[in-house]
């Protein structure tokens, strides 16, 4: 059986802000197939990982390379056809106020060049049957509750058909029982599309379900990586304590700011 492509290699990633040091030459590799959650605590940079991933941010130091091409060697235009291929959901959804659901989900559509009117209608059904919202085409965002936008924003990510995907928090602000609902939604997806997922999170309720895969972060670096039994029996304390902790004290600390849902597009930004 030959190995599964590397989809995300990350090597020696250094990244600062001002006198703080959030990347401490970080290595990590995402392959296809794989459903990954990482994990830490609040400020540790899980977040900025994601960005820096995406392109949105620079690595101070180190390189990151996007199936097997170097990011930082890549002219514009080829970076943007490597985010064509990527989806993201940030915490907020950050669905636009003044379209319809509807328009929302034509948007990545729009921008990655599809006009045929028939196939965009298509996907926008699909998707939003896909999310259990078959029929909210003409709502807008502000008649939606909170766990109807992300889904809606899950929705959207999955109109461009990315072959991976990548989640920020995909629970937060959510109470318990909707955030389970969120949660089973990502994996079944998942495994209807056969998807490549890093889930950022701090809900291992969320991470049980959507990962087989789970990466501690802290201190810069993943001091752990391996199936969930083998973080709980991980002979780290720090990743045990973390571990005890959260499961005893399940909430969601994650402040980060709001950001948008869909294909990555072109663009720097924090």
């Amino acid at each position: 059986m030959s190995e599964s492509k590397i989809l995300v290699e990350v090597k020696g990633l250094h990244k600062s802000f001002g006198p703080l040091k959030v990347m401490d030459g970080l290595d990590f590799t995402l392959s296809q197939g794989e459903n990954v959650a990482i994990l830490g605590q609040s400020g540790t940079g899980k977040s900025v990982l994601l960005k820096v991933i995406i392109g949105l941010l620079d690595p101070d130091e180190g390189e990151v390379s996007l199936w097997g091409r170097p990011i930082a060697e890549l002219e514009e235009v080829e970076l943007n056809s490597l985010r064509r291929k990527m989806g993201m959901v940030f915490q907020s959804g950050a669905l636009f106020d003044s379209m319809t659901v509807y328009e929302n989900l034509a948007f990545p559509l729009v921008e990655n060049g599809v006009t045929d009117e028939e196939a965009i209608s298509a996907v926008v059904r699909e998707r939003l049957e896909w999310v259990n919202l078959a029929g909210a085409e003409d709502k807008f965002p502000s008649e939606l509750s909170g766990g109807m936008r992300k889904r809606v924003a899950l929705a959207r990510t999955l109109a461009a058909d990315p072959e991976l995907i990548l989640y920020d928090e995909p629970t937060t602000g959510l109470d318990p029982l909707t955030s389970r609902k969120i949660s089973s939604m990502i994996h079944d997806i998942d495994q209807r599309v056969k998807s490549t997922s890093l889930v950022v999170t701090h809900d291992l309720a969320c991470a049980r379900k959507v990962a087989d895969r789970w990466c501690y972060l802290s201190g810069g670096k993943i001091l752990a990586d391996g199936t969930p039994d083998e973080l709980f029996a991980s002979d780290n304390q720090e990743v045990r304590g973390f571990l005890r902790d959260i499961s005893v004290n399940p909430t969601t600390d994650s402040q980060a700011g709001p950001g948008a849902s869909g294909t990555i597009s072109s663009g720097k930004g924090s």
